[in-house]
C-alpha cells in the first residue's frame, strides 16, 4: 500500500496511490494518514474498501505524506562517513562512529512535501541535498529489542535532509549540534510504502533498493540501501531506548554513499559540482518507493546579530 497527503479544496486528504503511481483513492474525509499508520493490515484493507473518488496525480498538489511530531536523523552509510572526512585530509571513519548508531532530532515545522519550493536559507552560500530513506512509527513503544520494532513500522519515504554546510559547519565548531544548518527544510515523500511492498526486496534485514540523485537531470550519486551499517529496526530500538516512539514519528538513515555534496567534494574536489543555487531542480529516486523532486528558490536576506556583549557585572564567587 502507498499512502498519501493529497491537498483538496485546500484542506489535506489521505489516499492511497495506484501501483503505477499515476492515481490515487481518496479515503474518507475522516480517515487522515495517521489513522491509516496506525491501523492494522486488515483494518487497512476495510480502509482501502471504503475509498472514494480517483484522482490523477499529475491534476493534484501532493503534501509530505505525513506532518511528524519528532525527526530524528541518523548517519548509518560509511561511506558517506568516510567521504565527508576526506574533505578534511583524513581517510578513517572515526572508531566511536562504530560502536551505536547516533542520530540528532531536526525541525518537524520544517517538514515539506514533494515539488514544493525550497528556499536558501538566510547566510548560507553552500547549500546541498542529503538522499536518504525514513522510516514511519505506526506503532507506540519504549525499550525495544530489533526483534520487536518491526511491528513498529508503517513504512517508508524517501527524505531529504537539507544541509546549509557553511552554516552547518561553523556551528559545529561548539561541539553543540547542529541548529540552523539543518533546521530550515526537510522533504519527505511522495508517499509512504508499507513494509510488504519492499519485502521482494529484503535482503535479511536490510533492503536492496537502488538511490539516485540528480541535479538539473545529471546523474551526480547513487548506492543501495543495502548498505546501512544498522537496519531501521536497530534504528527503532536505539530511538526508543529510556523514551518511547509514537505513531508519525519520522526516523531517517542519514546520507547514502554519495548522496551528497559534501561526500562529494571529498572524493573529488569542489569543483565536481557547485553548491546548489536558485533555479536548481533536485531528483531523488529510491527504488520501490519513487522519486521526491524540489526546485530551489532564492531566499530571505541575513538578518544580523551583534557578537557577544561583555557580561556587566562577575559573581561573588569570582570577585
Amino acid at each position: 500500500m502507498r499512502i498519501a497527503r493529497i491537498e483538496i479544496g485546500g484542506a489535506p486528504r489521505a489516499a492511497l496511490v495506484s501501483a503505477d503511481g499515476e492515481s490515487a483513492q481518496l479515503l474518507p474525509r475522516e480517515l487522515d494518514v495517521l489513522a491509516v499508520l496506525t491501523a492494522s493490515a486488515d483494518e487497512r484493507a476495510q480502509m482501502a474498501a471504503r475509498a472514494e473518488a480517483e484522482v490523477s496525480l499529475a491534476q493534484v498538489h501532493l503534501l509530505a505524506p505525513v506532518q511528524p511530531p519528532t525527526v530524528r536523523d541518523f548517519s548509518v552509510f560509511e561511506q558517506h562517513i568516510e567521504g565527508v572526512r576526506m574533505l578534511g585530509g583524513q581517510r578513517r571513519v572515526p572508531e566511536v562512529w562504530y560502536e551505536s548508531p547516533f542520530c540528532y532530532f531536526s525541525n518537524p515545522h520544517a517538514v515539506n512535501g514533494p515539488g514544493a519550493q525550497i528556499a536558501v536559507p538566510p547566510g548560507c552560500r553552500e547549500l546541498d541535498f542529503e538522499l536518504e530513506v525514513a522510516c514511519v512509527i505506526g506503532r507506540a513503544g519504549s525499550n525495544l529489542a530489533p526483534e520487536e520494532a518491526s511491528a513498529h513500522i508503517a513504512g517508508y519515504t524517501i527524505f531529504n535532509d537539507w544541509s546549509a554546510r557553511d552554516l552547518q559547519l561553523a556551528e559545529m565548531r561548539l561541539g553543540l549540534g547542529i541548529c540552523k544548518g539543518k533546521d530550515f527544510a526537510n522533504t519527505l515523500g511522495p508517499w509512504i510504502v508499507t513494509p510488504d511492498e519492499l519485502e521482494p526486496h529484503r535482503i535479511g534485514d536490510r533492503y536492496d533498493l537502488q538511490m539516485r540523485a540528480q541535479v538539473n537531470g545529471r546523474e551526480l550519486g547513487s548506492d543501495t540501501l543495502a548498505n546501512m551499517a544498522w537496519s531501521f529496526e536497530e534504528l527503532v530500538s536505539y530511538a526508543s531506548r529510556g523514551t518511547w516512539v509514537r505513531p508519525g514519528d519520522v526516523l531517517g538513515s542519514g546520507t547514502c554513499g554519495s548522496g551528497c555534496l559534501l561526500e562529494l567534494w571529498g572524493r573529488h574536489g569542489r569543483e565536481y559540482h557547485r553548491p546548489l543555487e536558485a533555479g536548481d531542480t533536485v531528483s531523488l529516486t529510491v527504488q520501490g518507493i519513487g522519486t521526491l523532486t524540489n526546485q530551489v528558490t532564492a531566499g530571505p536576506e541575513l538578518i544580523r546579530l551583534p557578537r557577544a556583549r561583555p557580561r556587566p557585572r562577575r559573581s561573588p564567587s569570582h570577585s
